[in-house]
């Protein structure tokens, strides 16, 4: 999220690791843009920050040429502004999987193309897996979501784009326990699987969702169960530059 308000602090810890691979993270709802607002009339509300709204932005885009424009504008804005870290570009996301969305789609491939982006996220999670650790279990994604997914899946094999088989941290989203976790790691299907929490050191901050339990799911990243049930199931930790295609479980780190 280059445009966060500790941003630089960071990229600065990322530079002290070079091993870390990192990802753009582009924020276009629920937050502040990297360009003016006064830039994006069609994005963002009075105060200056993106619209909360996903369904009327989502429609909005889809039907205004102009909202399209200044999306094409802030998206490249996002990508230089992680270019100019002189980070490595792992792989790219969007804030609640708004990339989803065909036009958004359309244009973080075009431009993130340009900036060397080589990974983007498909965020399908698959709920069978996910009653095998807890039978009560509910889907986040509905038709549409899957329906969207898959379609971007299909346009990242057209662009020739890596991206992984599943993704797990949807349903569980601020509740990726211990227990959680190293369930997902005895269960996982074959092939490439990501994993993907939002650790800190405390339930209480600026931004903090209410419930979402934050300081549990580092306990959950940082736990000797977890990292015994990568070695038991056997499990290659990799990153989305370096996929194998010759390994039977993939877990990206």
């Amino acid at each position: 999220m280059v445009g966060a308000p500790a941003t630089a602090d960071a990229v600065a810890r990322a530079r002290r690791l070079p091993t870390l691979r990192v990802g753009l993270h582009i924020v276009l709802v629920d937050g502040r843009p990297i360009l003016p607002p006064a830039q994006l009339p069609a994005l963002v509300d009075r105060a200056g920050h993106f619209r909360n709204d996903m369904a009327a932005a989502a429609l909005r885009i889809f039907l205004d040429p102009a909202a399209r424009r200044q999306l094409a504008r802030e998206i490249e804005a996002q990508f230089e502004a992680f270019a100019a870290t002189g980070l490595p570009l792992d792989h790219v996301d969007c804030h609640k999987h708004f990339h989803l969305h065909p036009s958004i789609a359309r244009l973080v491939i075009e431009i993130g193309k340009r900036f060397g982006m080589t990974a983007l996220r498909v965020p399908s999670e698959p709920i069978g897996v996910l009653r095998r650790i807890e039978t009560q279990a509910s889907s986040a994604e509905s038709f549409v979501t899957a329906a969207s997914a898959a379609y971007l899946r299909a346009r990242l094999r057209r662009h020739r784009l890596r991206t992984t088989d599943r993704v797990f941290g949807l349903a569980w989203s601020g509740a990726m326990t211990e227990q959680r976790v190293a369930g997902l790691l005895m269960q996982l299907p074959d092939g490439v699987t990501e994993i993907y929490c939002h650790p800190a050191t405390s339930d209480k901050f600026a931004g903090a969702v209410p419930g979402s339990r934050y300081a549990d799911e580092l306990a959950a990243l940082t736990s000797r169960n977890v990292a015994t049930a990568v070695n038991r199931a056997g499990i290659q930790l990799t990153n989305y530059c370096d996929l194998l295609s010759d390994a039977r479980h993939q877990l990206l780190r």
